[in-house]
Parts: structure tokens; sequence; C-alpha cells
């Protein structure tokens, strides 16, 4: 049934939204991002900057220096072929656009759901990301959470209050819900009854709470929040379903103690959190040393929605 994904999201293609994707819809991609390695060059114990926070109770936590993710070889050639198709999602006013990353070689059936910073869908750091995800057997969607109006670096910092407040949070969840939607109802036209995962940076990072506390473990099957941003810790009881997050200790948007409070009330957490890292660095690294932990995130991430996508089901 999983080699039916390929060719499982059929929505018909939108003709009228733009074409500013760096490759054509419906073309195989490869991705500019660093490939993934057979054999990660990765911190050894002794110089890992990670840490990490378990919770598996209401009140019980652990927290370890270092922990290095299990890692299996990637198939190069296998991750070589994803395909990608812009869409659109909804009806009239309420319609939305997205893009799609389909898995071709090796897809395991089941849907991922991204959500961008606030660059937004278009964003070659936002995609690449998603073709990465992809690679590892995924169909991801990702959504334009602004409808054509990211944030863009040319403006000036003094607009962004005014930018950010004409993207109503209200209308934003219901675009993620309609994405959820999607997906599930496409999985379902093709048998599936998988849940899907939901990973979101920044602003998406911050959404992954919100939509996981409102779904209740309906569709959602596992989330990752990288540096999530307005973030309401006292949603953390209401998730019910495993999320892990992802930050540095130096992010003054994503405090580590506001991820604390998050985490205390829920019962199958993890944090992890890099030291000398701020905002963006998982999916937008600007250094080597950056490149590394980016590197490290991305295996924390994908070893977590492995375990509890589709081996725990």
């Amino acid at each position: 049934m999983a080699s039916t994904m390929v060719s499982l999201f059929t929505a018909s293609v939108s003709s009228s939204c733009s074409r500013s994707s760096p490759v054509p819809d419906g073309s195989i991609l490869r991705s500019s991002f660093l490939p993934i390695r057979a054999s990660p060059r990765l911190h050894s114990p002794a110089n890992c900057k990670s840490i990490i926070w378990r919770s598996h109770g209401r009140h019980a936590a652990k927290k370890t220096r270092c922990s290095m993710p299990k890692l299996e070889n990637e198939n190069d050639e296998v991750c070589e072929l994803v395909s990608g198709t812009e869409i659109s999602l909804g009806e009239g006013s309420d319609s939305i656009h997205a893009y799609l990353f389909n898995a071709v070689k090796n897809n395991n059936g089941t849907g991922i759901l991204l959500l961008s910073d606030v660059f937004g869908f278009e964003d070659s750091f936002t995609r690449d990301f998603a073709y990465r995800v992809a690679c590892s057997g995924y169909n991801v969607l990702v959504p334009d959470l602004f409808r054509g109006d990211p944030w863009r670096e040319d403006r000036p910092n003094s607009d962004f209050n005014r930018w950010i407040s004409s993207h109503y949070p209200e209308r934003m969840q219901n675009d993620i819900t309609t994405s959820r939607d999607w997906m599930v109802d496409e999985l379902s036209s093709a048998g599936i009854s998988k849940k899907l995962g939901i990973i979101g940076f920044c602003l998406g990072g911050g959404r992954v709470v919100e939509a996981l506390a409102q779904d209740q473990g309906a569709h959602f099957g596992v989330g990752v929040s990288f540096y999530g941003t307005k973030i309401d810790p006292s949603l953390g009881p209401s998730i019910n379903v495993p999320l892990l997050s992802i930050s540095g200790d130096e992010d003054p948007l994503c405090q580590v103690s506001h991820l604390e409070d998050l985490h205390k009330g829920m019962k199958d957490s993890e944090m992890v959190i890099f030291e000398g890292r701020g905002h963006g660095f998982a999916h937008r690294p600007q250094s080597p040393e950056e490149d590394r932990d980016a590197e490290q995130a991305f295996l924390f991430m994908r070893n977590w929605l492995h375990d509890r996508l589709l081996v725990d089901t």
C-alpha cells in the first residue's frame, strides 16, 4: 500500500499561484541542502553540546548531558528521488496554496505537515528541509500560512509587528486544519489510516503546539517543534501525543524556561537544547559549526518521527 503514495495526492495543480519556486511543479527534485551522508559526522559524546530533557509522566523528568541519536545508514540513491507539486487546498476565499513533496522510491505511506517560519512556504531553506524529510520516505505538505504575504528580509524591522498582526491566529489555525484534513482525506482515499506527523519552525513551531492541543491525538500522532515562538505553556497538559522540542540556549525568542513550563505537564516529550545556539540554526545554519548542530538536530527529529510514527504503529 505504501508504494501507492507516490501517486496518491492528486489534487489539481493551481494555475493561478506564483511560480517563484526554484523547481517546476511535478518535477523530480534534488535538494540544494547538504546530502544525507551514509555515515554522518556527529559530535563525539565528549564534545556533544546538546542537553536533553525527557518526560514520561506528569511530574517526572530526566535530564541528560548528551545522548547520541541511534543512526541507521541512509541510501543516497533512494533519497535522490522526490517529486514536488504546487497545489491548491480548499475553495473560494478559504483556499490556500501549498507545496507537496512525495518520496518516490522509498515511500512509507505516512504524511507530514510542515509549518514554515515567517519567511513562508516558498523559502528555499524551508523547502530544502522539507525535501530532506521526504527523502526519509514521507509525504510532506508545506502550506502557505501567510496567504502570499510572508515576511521579507528587505522590510524594516519596525514593520514586523504590523505585519504579523495582519495574519490573524484564528485564520492561520483554520488553514492548518484545512491542510491536515486534506492530507487525512488523501490518505483515507488510498485506504491508509496512519496518523500524521507535524513539524514547525519559529512561528510554525509555536503553531505545532496549538495544533496538537486542539487535535487531541485524533489525526496527529507526533510533533516536532523547532524553537517555537508565541507558545502558550498552559497547553502542555492538553497534548497527549509525543512532542519533541529542539532549540538553543541562546535563543531570545524561545527561552529554555518557557519550554520547560510547556513540557512539565506532558506525559511523553523530550527537549533537546543546543548550547551556544540561537534562533533558526537547525533549518537555516549560518556557519560550519551550526551546520554540524543542524545535522544532529535533523537526526534527532528523524529518529523521533521514525520511532513514533513507523515503529510504534
